[in-house]
């Protein structure tokens, strides 16, 4: 049996979880999620944990236990505490300007600033002008959007200037030899 799947969720207190047929879904204080559970899972609601469960041994429902424990539990942890990934900009006149509506705009070097549409569900919040913090609910979009920001500008060996993640060591490499 899968070590991850067959561990419990722990529903905390304030948090709904529903399942109509094989459609879950998760309220919570900072919002609610939904998920299409797969046919060959299967998913038990209790008073205070949800246990997910397979019909067989088969290769492919042993991965997909595993995984569907954790999109439920990453669901749970989002509409209770929310995910947030942390970016820092590198480099001279590099810089994130807080965001006015649903755009938001970067200064990374090009002719032009970079403007990003937020999708619904995020926040963008730019506590310094090198530092941006990506929060939502859904883990997936939460780390969809720090990527994209990432690529516009990824970090360079050589000077390391761009935007990375904070924590992200970048491999430097030694410039032209004179």
């Amino acid at each position: 049996m899968s070590r991850i799947g067959r561990k419990p969720i722990a529903i905390p207190s304030g948090v709904e979880v529903r399942l109509d047929g094989g459609h879950l879904t998760v309220k919570g204080p900072k919002g609610s999620l939904e998920l299409d559970v797969r046919p060959e899972m299967s998913v038990d609601v209790n008073d205070s944990e949800v246990v997910v469960g397979r019909s067989s041994e088969e290769q492919a429902e042993r991965a997909l236990h595993g995984l569907t424990r954790s999109l439920v539990a990453n669901m749970v942890q989002g509409v209770t505490a929310g995910f947030e990934r942390k970016l820092e900009i590198v480099g001279v006149g590099y810089r994130a300007e807080k965001p006015q509506g649903d755009e938001f705009r970067l200064a990374l070097g090009f002719s032009h600033p970079v403007v990003y549409k937020i999708p619904a569900g995020i926040t963008i919040e730019v506590p310094k002008p090198t530092m941006i913090t990506v929060k939502g609910v859904d883990k997936q979009a939460v780390g969809q959007v720090a990527a994209d920001i990432r690529r516009f500008r990824p970090p360079e060996p050589y000077k390391g200037k761009g935007v990375r993640y904070v924590g992200e060591h970048i491999h430097r490499k030694a410039g032209k030899a004179g």
